[in-house]
């Protein structure tokens, strides 16, 4: 776009054009804007080339985020790994609903802007990473172990189970998988523990997002099933206006029994 422009009539640019013209170019070129624009001494101008330089070192930060959570797929990729996947879980802590776990395998070197814990986004955020996720991951797949299971197998237990079944739904053959925190039993996948992995890991990042957004989407569906606990906003979790609804209604059959022995 700007090697259209006659830099022999920069000078005779109002401020309004030079605004315009820099929110209609691609961020490639936002450096040689301000090489063009930056000799020009309108305050105004000179505010534009600043936004621009921000924008750009708000890039840059991010690049070098991004490459700090590809560090750990990059250590399987040189270590001979084809796919490596990241895998995370939602949900060991409410009252009600089952633990959802998902694993997503990406392509070497994503890069996804933004992507992070999925506690440390918005529920906004999480919904449009959510869909970026699932269109550009090579694999991915979504497992859970419902309140029954949890009931008769213990949180942790259900929890493998429920990330066992999303290992089952990839189609492709993982050779490196990434976890947040722990080691699953009975997978003969070579595993990576990582601590705060969800916050180290882009893969793990990903699954992270992917089972929230999941679990979350569910417990709003719930709330319709059973209205008065407040599952849309609490989510299952102990909240007042859940433990109000217990003491009303009940328990429903997505509670977990093996939690609430003390109501």
């Amino acid at each position: 776009m700007l090697k259209d422009l006659d830099l022999s009539e920069i000078n005779k640019l109002k401020t309004k054009e030079i605004k315009d013209l820099a929110d209609r170019i691609p961020e490639e070129e936002y450096m040689d804007f301000i090489e063009i624009f930056s000799a020009d001494e309108r305050k105004s101008v000179q505010s534009i080339c600043e936004k621009l330089k921000k924008a750009l070192t708000r890039k840059q930060a991010e690049e070098e985020r991004l490459d700090l959570l590809n560090y750990y797929e990059n250590e399987c990729y040189k270590n001979g790994a084809i796919f490596v996947a990241g895998l995370d879980e939602v949900g060991r802590g409410p009252l009600a609903g089952p633990v959802v776990a998902a694993v997503v395998v990406l392509k070497p070197n994503a890069r996804i802007e933004g992507i992070n814990d999925s506690k440390k986004l918005s529920e906004e955020k999480r919904d449009a990473l959510y869909d970026i996720i699932i269109n550009e991951a090579i694999d991915y797949g979504i497992g859970m172990a419902d309140n029954f299971e949890i009931d008769e197998h213990n949180i942790l237990n259900a929890t493998y189970i429920a990330m066992r079944r999303a290992l089952e739904k990839l189609e492709v053959e993982v050779d490196c998988l990434l976890n947040d925190a722990v080691r699953i039993p009975g997978v003969d996948i070579p595993q990576m523990p990582i601590i705060k992995g969800d916050a180290k890991s882009i893969s793990i990042a990903a699954a992270s997002i992917v089972a929230k957004v999941t679990r979350d989407r569910m417990m709003v569906d719930y709330d319709k099933e059973y209205p008065g606990y407040g599952f849309a906003s609490n989510k299952g979790y102990g909240t007042s206006d859940h433990y109000q609804g217990l003491e009303k209604f009940g328990r429903t059959k997505i509670h977990r029994n093996s939690f609430l022995k003390n109501l």
